[in-house]
């Protein structure tokens, strides 16, 4: 399998390539030459696997080139190690529970992955690899535990000041080691657009063998994919699924509609957004047009230029038509949000998240008599208790054990947003 770069077709590279450079030079995403289906039969026998099984079927495609197929088996075995319920919380509408993994998020399942196989790739590899991360919230955390003390592979992770939780602030910066986080003064915006500079600098990159570990890497974007099985793999295939999705970069949304296209028969997607809701306004009317970063109490969706765009473009052969028949938007403001992590604690006793409460309400708000709906909790509502706590009038604790990460001093160096500093950063390093 290969990878061509969004922004020309002809920039093509390996499975292996497309991991370590993580960007094209071009400053496209990478995305499969092909979109591969599912062996005959497969369906058919998807209640008989286990999720690791599923993961080693759908992943091995795009990557048997370059990883042996026993060592792709061990590395899934070892990513997807915890356990991913599907949660009734009324009728006709359930919880994909993505956040049983070490940092109690989504990003858990895609960041372990990327760092087996780039730890793989780095056992014949002898230069070191500085993996770049710009993180609204929970990707920092989950980069900075799947590459902890991995081999060869220092990382650098960049989030903005005051706009994450102390919860997934401490995840990122309590770890030491060779996990290196920046305070940005700035936004989500901001962060990444560093990273991007940073990959598209030749000199820079003459100095520093960089990478990526947020969705923007092919390896962190494929197995996302592979939670979409599981309603199926519980259930059979008997109601039309509807899949909500809290989005924010779109990597997490665009993977599952990776797995449609592969075969798996999924009804329809929502976009579901917070006030950044630059993709439900394209939906509605067909204009991309990004305004500035609006802070919410959603913050892992506070992105205004969602840099999967371009792969949700991709995925319907840059067709508006066509995306809208699969794809629909909906976004709630923070009061709007509050108001359904209310609504669902006192009619279900179920917590929410803020992100998987917007999620919660588009199916509430979209599902029709003959569907089912299923949306992801993408994050365990303890990252952010202070905004459950005020939503639900509660006085929930955090688990005993986060405790060890507020024991531990937090390590961070604040920086200003400007890539002369962040280039001066790195050359040094």
């Amino acid at each position: 399998m290969k990878f061509f770069s969004t922004k020309n077709k002809t920039n093509v590279a390996s499975f292996r390539e497309a991991v370590l450079s993580s960007l094209p030079g071009d400053s496209g995403l990478y995305f499969p030459i092909e979109i591969p289906k599912l062996e005959e039969g497969f369906l058919s026998t998807l209640e008989e696997k286990t999720l690791q099984e599923v993961a080693f079927e759908v992943l091995n495609s795009f990557c048997q080139d370059d990883v042996p197929k026993e060592k792709l088996k061990a590395i899934v075995n070892d990513a997807l190690n915890f356990d991913i319920p599907l949660v009734q919380v009324e009728e006709h509408i359930s919880c994909l529970e993505l956040f049983h993994g070490p940092t109690m998020a989504f990003k858990d399942v895609g960041a372990r992955f990327l760092a087996r196989i780039m730890s793989f790739f780095k056992e014949t590899d002898d230069h070191e690899t500085t993996i770049l991360v710009a993180t609204s919230g929970d990707t920092g955390g989950a980069v900075a535990s799947g590459f902890h003390n991995q081999p060869g592979i220092n990382v650098v992770i960049l989030y903005p000041s005051g706009k994450v939780s102390p919860l997934q602030e401490r995840q990122m910066t309590t770890l030491g080691g060779n996990i290196q986080a920046l305070e940005i003064d700035g936004n989500f915006d901001d962060c990444q657009a560093l990273v991007k500079q940073a990959f598209l600098d030749s000199d820079l990159n003459d100095l520093v063998n960089l990478s990526s570990a947020n969705s923007i890497n092919i390896a962190r974007w494929l197995p996302q994919s592979i939670y979409y099985y599981l309603p199926y793999m519980k259930s059979g295939f008997e109601k039309r699924l509807v899949f909500s999705i809290p989005s924010g970069n779109y990597g997490n949304i665009t993977s599952g509609i990776l797995a449609k296209r592969m075969g798996l028969p999924i009804h329809r997607f929502i976009a579901a957004s917070n006030s950044n809701d630059v993709v439900p306004r394209y939906l509605k009317n067909g204009d991309y047009n990004p305004i500035d970063t609006i802070p919410t109490i959603s913050n892992a969706m506070d992105v205004s230029v969602p840099s999967n765009f371009t792969r949700l473009q991709m995925l319907f052969d840059e067709t508006y038509q066509a995306i809208i028949e699969d794809v629909e938007g909906f976004s709630l403001d923070d009061n709007e949000t509050r108001m359904a992590m209310r609504t669902c604690f006192e009619e279900n006793r179920y917590v929410l998240d803020p992100h998987s409460a917007i999620g919660y309400k588009a199916i509430q708000n979209s599902l029709k008599d003959d569907e089912e709906g299923i949306f992801l909790g993408t994050a365990h509502h303890c990252k952010f208790l202070d905004i459950v706590n005020a939503a639900l009038d509660e006085n929930i604790s955090l688990p005993r054990a986060t405790d060890p990460l507020f024991e531990t001093k937090k390590k961070s160096q604040k920086m200003a947003k400007d890539f002369k500093f962040f280039k001066d950063f790195l050359a040094s390093r």
